[in-house]
Formats: structure tokens, sequence, C-alpha cells
């Protein structure tokens, strides 16, 4: 019996990627195969930066692989691509920059910028390219909790170099003021700040921009919505009823203006007493779980109310740096990779495969 592309394809279609819940005929991951008598040979190209799972998924591949009829040796090659995908209508993808994920709460005090930037460290933990956008002009805490201290350079004048801090390049207001300045500025000053953060910064090809937006649900929020090209949304809730009444009106803001929901993360779900081991619920019980059923997104993970994580978080070194084997930082590591199999999933941007027409008089 001679192996055919037809029933390598069939053995694959069995096998499901632990991220996606989807097999990788139907995610479209399968690439290069070649069979060559007793020798199969192929890549699996995942839309996620997958280091934390891609010997898993070798593993996965090459032990199904080996039990096909005929097969002696499979060489299997799995590798990450992340792409641009598909934002509001009318709203430009910004140069140096694949996908834009908006983390956002309805209200303060929930963790989300804690939330953040442990997202975006854990993003480039697993291999991708990561920026961090301040857009919290009135309260920026980024450059604390990335550790970054000094001003942005400028090469020409107009732009400036990102700062840098962990492999995350970062832009925030609070690199250009100091520490104890307040913003005294109406809305249209807020916005317009925002845009000049995000578009005169000279981001450099990177796969993801986390942006940590103020909560709620105001002029910030709407500008990015409007004018900047978001790939999807992660809102941070606590499990308090409280908590849920505004991240609620956070989701419905997203999803009247088209920003896609990648899903909900649950922050201080749990306490676990440092002296006596006593677990308890302190802010409820389900509550991002049970939002997630009423609006039909993905519950992305679920992280304990732990000093530790405040702690790592002031001392400039966040969960995924300070503790990168722990299991805090594993769960940021989960939460990211299903956010970004979550985009992967969205539509593919193909405005960069065409060519602009530009008329002119001859």
């Amino acid at each position: 019996m001679t192996l055919t592309d037809k029933d390598v394809h069939a053995a694959l279609s069995e096998l499901i990627d632990p991220v996606t819940d989807r097999n990788y005929v139907e995610a479209r991951c399968v690439k290069n195969l070649k069979i060559d008598g007793e020798h199969l040979s192929l890549d699996i190209v995942l839309g996620y930066p997958a280091r934390g799972v891609i010997e898993a998924v070798r593993e996965q591949v090459a032990g199904r692989l080996k039990q096909l009829p005929g097969v002696k040796f499979a060489s299997v090659n799995v590798l990450s691509k992340i792409v641009p995908h598909a934002v509001q209508r009318g709203v430009k993808l910004v140069p140096g920059i694949k996908n834009i994920i908006a983390v956002a709460s309805g209200k303060g005090g929930v963790g989300k910028s804690t939330t953040a930037v442990n997202l975006a460290l854990a993003l480039a933990a697993e291999g991708a390219a990561v920026g961090m956008l301040d857009a919290d002009i009135y309260g920026p805490s980024q450059p604390t909790m990335l550790g970054i201290t000094g001003r942005p350079s400028s090469r020409d004048g107009k732009t400036m170099e990102p700062m840098e801090g962990h492999g995350v390049q970062a832009m925030s207001v609070g690199f250009l003021i100091e520490q104890d300045t307040p913003m005294v500025w109406r809305g249209p000053m807020v916005t317009q700040a925002l845009e000049q953060l995000l578009t005169e910064t000279r981001w450099r090809d990177l796969d993801y921009l986390v942006v940590d937006l103020p909560p709620g649900t105001g002029d910030i929020q709407l500008t990015l919505s409007q004018k900047v090209p978001v790939t999807g949304a992660v809102i941070v809730t606590t499990p308090q009823d409280i908590a849920l009444i505004d991240a609620r009106k956070g989701l419905k803001m997203f999803e009247k203006v088209g920003v896609p929901i990648l899903g909900i993360v649950e922050n201080m779900a749990i306490h676990v007493c440092s002296n006596c081991g006593h677990a308890e619920h302190i802010f409820g019980q389900g509550g991002g779980e049970k939002m997630c059923q009423d609006y039909g997104v993905e519950f992305l993970g679920s992280l304990p109310l732990d000093i530790t994580i405040r702690e790592q978080a002031d001392t400039g070194k966040p969960t995924v740096v300070a503790d990168p084997d722990g299991k805090i930082a594993g769960i940021y590591r989960a939460i990211a990779r299903k956010v970004a199999a979550r985009i992967a999933k969205a539509a593919e941007d193909r405005t960069s495969l065409f060519p602009k027409i530009v008329i002119q008089n001859t």
C-alpha cells in the first residue's frame, strides 16, 4: 500500500491543537508535506506564538504519523507565523504593527494594567515581537511596571523611538513628563495625545501591540475604537457584581463599534492565605464565567488575589519575568496563547497584498 497525501491529512485531522481546539487540517496548519518511501516530512505552521507548546505539538504529530502503515521516519517541524488580521472597517493598519490588542475594564481597581503588562510579557515569552502602549494618559503606570526610566530619543526630530523593558517595546506619556506631574487636560487633548503616541512612535516589526486602556467607556476608548486599527479587545474584571456591571458596559461598547471581544480575564478570583492556606473567594465566585456565557465570549482564564503579583509589578519585574516557571506565570502564558489563538482564527488583513493604484496626469 502506497501512502498518499490524503492518508496523511486524514490522520492529522484526528489531532486537535491544544490551544485552538481545532484539528491541524481544518486550521490549514499542514505545509510542505513530502513523502519519500518510508520517510515523511512536513511543517506544522501555527498562527500564534507557541514556544510553550511547540514540543508537545511536535511529539503529538510525529507520534501519529509513525503509526501510519509503512512510515519508519517522520520529520515534523513546528513553527509560528503571525500575520495581520482584520480590523474595523475604514481603519488602516499602523506601520510596524501587525495586530493591536486593547486591554480594557469597565472600572478601575480590577488589576487591568497588571494584567496588560503580564499579557504583553507572556506573548513575548511565547516568541512574539511585542509592544506596550500605555493609553492611560491621566495615570500612566507601565513605565513603573516595566522598570523603564529615561526619555525616548528621536532620530529625525519628528518621531520617537520606543523605550524597551524585558524585551518589550513601550511608549507612554509617563516617559515624557515628571512622575508627579498631573495631566490636567480636557478630552480632545487626551485623545490627540493617544493618537500621537501610537502613530509617532517608530514601532519595530511588532506581531502584537498591547494597549493598556484607562478604565471606563470615555473619550480614549471611543477614539481607540474609531481611529485605531484594533484586532480585538480583552476585558478584565473581578468576580464582584459591581465590577461585572461596568465590565458589561465595556464589552457592549466594543461590540457597537465593531471591535471583536477576544475574551474575558477574571482577576482576583480567589485568595489563599499565606499563613494557614485557607482559600476564600473574597470578591465572589464564577462571575467572569457567567458573563462569558451570557455574551457568548471566551473565558480566557482566572487569576488569584496574590500579594506577589502586586509586589513584582511595583518593582518593575512583573510575574512573567520575575517567576517565569511559576504557577501564576503559567496562567498568564496560557491566557496569552488563547488570546493569540483567537486572533489567528480571525480573517487575515490582506490589504497589503494589493498594489496601490495611483492616477497621474500624463
